[in-house]
């Protein structure tokens, strides 16, 4: 019998107690162990390179960058390496664009911790791993004849302006937010107003709702 190959796992997430969960979750298997870990985008960058794993945990809503951005670079870097992502957003709302910008997956954080060692394990292997709920909501849309959603035709940094704006959120602190001036989120507001053919915030607001973007 030979032993099973032990999976490194770096966990990057803001909230100590997540991290202190995720790692309790880990301790109990015997073949995933924590290389490393970080509490924002720049730390994630720079600490996982010197962590030899294989599988990143990366929450999307990091307090300094967007998750999908650190995921961008880190598999400029690494293209081989398997990230994971987790976030408090349901899976319709960030999966696909997480999953085009090169995750191997992504779990929403009430999932359960069997999920979560299963998930570790999948993407650790080469493959990719998506809950069979969002499997399910994939399989229903294949073959169906409709329009693309004016949102999806946002870039990530629209998005996520547009998700931060009908939250109630103003320019200024959605730059605060992001790490960006301004002048630069105005920018995103001003670009996503125009694809999506709205107005004002209010307008956009208003979309957001109906289309179940925000909780």
């Amino acid at each position: 019998m030979t032993d099973t190959p032990t999976i490194k796992v770096f966990i990057a997430d803001d909230h100590a107690i997540v991290r202190a969960g995720l790692k309790q979750i880990l301790a109990e298997t015997g073949d995933i162990v924590v290389a490393g870990e970080a509490e924002n985008g720049l730390d994630a960058v720079r600490l996982f390179r010197d962590a030899a794993c294989q599988v990143i945990l990366l929450d999307i809503s990091l307090p300094d960058r967007s998750g999908i951005d650190v995921l961008k670079q880190i598999k400029k870097e690494r293209p081989d390496i398997a990230v994971l992502m987790l976030s408090m957003h349901r899976e319709d709302q960030y999966a696909i664009r997480a999953l085009k910008a090169g995750a191997s997956g992504y779990l929403t954080k009430q999932s359960a911790p069997r999920e979560l060692v299963t998930a570790i394990r999948q993407v650790a292997g080469g493959l990719k791993y998506i809950s069979a709920a969002l499997a399910q909501e994939l399989a229903n849309s294949v073959g169906e004849d409709h329009e693309t959603p004016l949102h999806d035709t946002l870039s990530d940094r629209e998005y996520q302006t547009l998700t931060l704006i009908a939250s109630g959120k103003t320019v200024g602190a959605i730059a605060q937010e992001l790490s960006l001036s301004v002048k630069t989120v105005s920018e995103y507001r001003a670009r996503l107003l125009l694809k999506m053919k709205l107005k004002n915030s209010a307008e956009l607001t208003h979309y957001a709702i109906k289309n179940q973007l925000i909780e």
